[in-house]
């Protein structure tokens, strides 16, 4: 680690850091689905639910959000309620690259993937459960488009628990640059890499371990080594929720066909897509999602209470 975590603008709501006093379990979770995700008052309910399961499961939720200059580790119910309010046009997305900027200006900033690790880390939390990562996007050969999820995982230690990269994305690349990379890829209770939406998409994962305790272990181990990063534990959609591979490959096809229409590009590729999305497939893609996000909150519970 070569920040000084001491110095760094961290509040850690009460919930949280008696949770890490005692050794307890925690899990971060990212608060970009909260404004960027969803609309209000659904944004508001799903992030309490996400937060319940994590309790249930025997672990803190930690919410991270930038707000008044301060990292906010774990959203008291007022100060949730309050970011999910707060309209998105008012809200930075931040990553690694502007993520002090939006602390040193005191801009209200929803954390992705990558800053979340980031504060996590800080915070000296090793679980994060999210939705999916960013990766390779499509047309990268023009468009050098590739998220910053990807080497984040490379540098920071922390695991985190995702449905598989968002099946907009080129999941082969994306692969590909994981283990360029050094990134553990390890699939939870199947040999087929998901893909989101889908348990299936049509890929090998790179590695396999079903318990969670097995997985711990191999996070555990990476620090023992001295290996920089974190891993990727890719969790399939329950089967009872998914939109199968050959259902979503001609609704994500007609919606880069629109954004490419519309000459979409950088951050608001991702935005975009997901709406025309789930106007496609009349709600069931943010269903979905919402399933997905909730068993990877389960999952990732597990893993921290067996000490990863």
């Amino acid at each position: 680690m070569t920040h000084d975590a001491a110095s760094a603008p961290l509040s850690l709501a009460p919930e949280v850091h008696a949770a890490l006093d005692a050794g307890r379990p925690v899990v971060a979770l990212e608060s970009t689905i909260i404004t960027h995700g969803m609309p209000w008052p659904q944004n508001l309910e799903v992030a309490r639910r996400v937060e319940t399961t994590v309790r249930d499961a025997g672990a803190a939720p930690a919410t991270i959000a930038i707000m008044d200059g301060r990292i906010h580790v774990g959203l008291e119910d007022e100060r949730l309620e309050a970011l999910a309010r707060t309209p998105q046009d008012q809200v930075m997305k931040l990553s690694r690259a502007d993520l002090a900027v939006a602390l040193a200006t005191g801009r209200t900033g929803a954390t992705t993937v990558a800053a979340t690790m980031i504060c996590a880390d800080l915070a000296g939390i090793r679980v994060f459960a999210t939705g999916g990562i960013g990766g390779v996007h499509r047309g990268v050969e023009q468009t050098m488009d590739v998220s910053a999820d990807l080497h984040e995982l490379a540098r920071t230690s922390v695991t985190v628990v995702a449905a598989g990269a968002k099946a907009i994305l080129d999941l082969p690349r994306t692969l590909e640059l994981l283990e360029t990379l050094g990134v553990p890829v390890i699939a939870a209770g199947q040999d087929a890499l998901p893909a989101f939406w889908s348990r299936d998409s049509g890929l090998a994962a790179p590695l396999r371990l079903d318990d969670p305790a097995d997985i711990a272990a191999a996070a555990r181990m990476r620090r023992a080594l001295g290996l920089p990063g974190g891993q990727l534990v890719v969790n399939p959609i329950p089967e009872t929720d998914e939109i199968p591979r050959a259902e979503m490959i001609p609704v994500v096809e007609q919606a880069l066909a629109e954004a490419a229409e519309q000459n979409i590009a950088a951050k608001a590729v991702t935005p975009f897509l997901l709406d025309f999305i789930f106007q496609l497939t009349g709600g069931r893609s943010l269903d979905a999602n919402i399933a997905l996000v909730l068993n990877n909150a389960r999952l990732a519970s597990r893993i921290a209470a067996a000490g990863a």
